[in-house]
């Protein structure tokens, strides 16, 4: 291994800790924005609704102490669930605000919701880079 090679794999060890930490960080936020909705604003008394927002809770906690204990082989598979995780709960986020979700329309006015939008637009973004990062270096 070369100077310049094992400078590169050092620096893509500490990217890819950088991008795990930050993603467990941001499924954990995500799932303290819809604990707090569910718990302090309302949301555990609308059907449907409701049982997402604290499912959303459960497997946001789940994901991100997933990503910080996976072993290194499995840190690219951690890092695409989290990813699809966060897209989906983005995704759900503007459906509901644009056309509703089970007959629940939200409003960008309510509590947190750009708070919601940029952590999981974050979220998606730093899980991405992780799965590529991490597929990459194992293809090594």
């Amino acid at each position: 291994m070369t100077g310049g090679t094992a400078t590169r794999t050092a620096r893509t060890g500490v990217a890819i800790g950088v991008l795990r930490l930050a993603g467990a960080v941001l499924l954990a936020a995500i799932a303290a924005i819809h604990l707090y909705l569910w718990q302090e604003q309302g949301y555990s008394g609308i059907e449907v609704i409701g049982p997402a927002f604290l499912l959303q809770a459960v497997l946001g906690a789940g994901g991100a102490l997933l990503l910080l204990v996976a072993p290194p082989r499995l840190v690219s598979w951690a890092a695409v669930l989290g990813a699809l995780f966060a897209a989906g709960s983005l995704a759900a986020l503007l459906v509901s605000t644009t056309v509703g979700l089970f007959g629940f329309v939200e409003s960008t006015a309510a509590t947190l919701w750009w708070e919601s939008f940029w952590v999981e637009v974050a979220a998606v973004v730093v899980l991405v880079a992780l799965t590529v990062l991490a597929r990459r270096r194992a293809a090594r």
